[in-house]
């Protein structure tokens, strides 16, 4: 049976790190390939600078290969922060 999601709907959920338990905040855009129609990866705004203020160093880029599952309200992810992490 084909499910399909909003792209609204991902934005509400908490994406979780299975191998740390720890959230990483939301989805706030994903990465798609144009020439396919596919998506690429989701990214979730990395930790603010100081407590949590004063924007953000770096976005968490997970492969959409490394989602695991996609849950009523959580997203479970496969993620290694140190290979995923971009510089603004």
């Amino acid at each position: 049976m084909e499910q399909k999601i909003r792209f609204s709907c991902l934005c509400d959920r908490e994406v979780i790190n299975i191998n740390d338990c720890k959230c990483l905040g939301s989805v706030r855009d994903l990465e798609i390939d144009t020439e396919c129609g596919t998506i690429i990866a989701l990214i979730i705004p990395g930790p603010g600078k100081y407590m949590g203020f004063w924007g953000r160093d770096c976005e968490f880029f997970i492969p959409w290969c490394k989602v695991i599952r996609i849950g009523p309200d959580i997203i479970l992810v496969d993620f290694n922060d140190k290979e995923m992490k971009k510089k603004l």
